[in-house]
C-alpha cells in the first residue's frame, strides 16, 4: 500500500513567495535612494554646495575629519535608519523579517557603491555610518512591527458593551433565582431549571409538572 503523503502546512507555499519578496526588496531599495536624493539635494541646497551623484552612490563624502562628512553621515542614518524603518513597518509589517530586509537593503547599497566607485569603501566613517543606520532601522522597525502585531483586532460593533450587558443580565438572573451557591438550580440559566443531579425528582421543562426518576433494573423484561 503506498504511503500517504502529508498535506502541506496551511500557508506554507504562499507565506513568502519569491516574487513578493523581490518586489518588496525593490520597493525598499527604490525608496531608499529616492529619500537619499531628496535629503542630499536639500542638504546641499541649504549648505550652498554642488550636488553630485557621488553623494548618493559614492563613499568619499562620508568622513570623520570634516563637518560636511559628519553631516552626510547623519543624512544616511536618517535615511537608512528612520525612514527605512517606517518603510519596513508599512511594506513588510512582520517583525521576524525585519533583520533580513534591513541587511538586504544595506548589502545591496554596499554592492552598488562598490560597483560605482570600482572599489570597496575605505573610509571607516562610512562603515560606521552604515552599521549605525542598520542598527537603528532594525530596532525601530522591529518595535513598530511588534506593536502592530500585538495590537487588538476590532471587529466593529459594540462588542464590549454587549458582553458587559450580558454579564450584568446573567448576574441579575442569578440574583432573582435566589441561588447563592454555584451548584444551586437556576444559576446557569439552563433550559431544564430545577434539575439537580443525584435527586429522584425534578420539574419538567415547561414547569407544569413533576417527574420521577426510576432506577432501571439490570435485566430486560420481555
Amino acid at each position: 500500500m503506498p504511503r500517504r503523503r502529508r498535506p502541506p502546512r496551511s500557508g506554507a507555499l504562499t507565506e513568502l513567495p519569491p516574487l513578493k519578496i523581490l518586489s518588496q526588496i525593490a520597493a525598499l531599495q527604490g525608496l531608499y535612494y529616492l529619500a537619499a536624493l531628496v535629503l542630499m539635494g536639500f542638504t546641499v541646497l541649504v549648505a550652498g554646495t554642488h550636488f553630485s551623484a557621488d553623494l548618493v552612490f559614492g563613499w568619499g563624502s562620508v568622513r570623520g575629519d570634516t563637518t560636511e562628512g559628519w553631516l552626510m553621515g547623519f543624512v544616511w542614518i536618517l535615511d537608512g535608519g528612520l525612514l527605512m524603518a517606517l518603510a519596513i513597518i508599512f511594506l513588510i509589517g512582520r517583525s521576524k523579517l525585519v533583520l533580513d530586509f534591513a541587511l538586504s537593503l544595506h548589502g545591496i547599497h554596499l554592492l552598488v557603491v562598490t560597483l560605482y566607485t570600482g572599489q570597496l569603501p575605505l573610509n571607516t566613517a562610512w562603515w560606521l555610518t552604515m552599521a549605525a543606520s542598520n542598527v537603528v532601522s532594525v530596532m525601530l522597525a522591529t518595535w513598530g512591527c511588534r506593536y502592530r502585531e500585538l495590537k487588538p483586532i476590532s471587529f466593529g460593533g459594540n462588542g464590549g458593551g454587549t458582553a458587559t450587558a450580558a454579564a450584568a443580565a446573567s448576574g441579575g438572573n442569578a440574583g432573582e433565582n435566589g441561588g447563592g451557591d454555584l451548584g444551586a438550580p437556576g444559576l446557569d440559566g439552563d433550559e431544564e431549571e430545577g434539575f439537580t443531579r443525584g435527586r429522584g425528582r425534578g420539574r419538567g421543562r415547561d414547569g407544569a409538572g413533576e417527574y420521577e426518576m426510576v432506577k432501571m433494573n439490570g435485566g430486560t423484561d420481555r
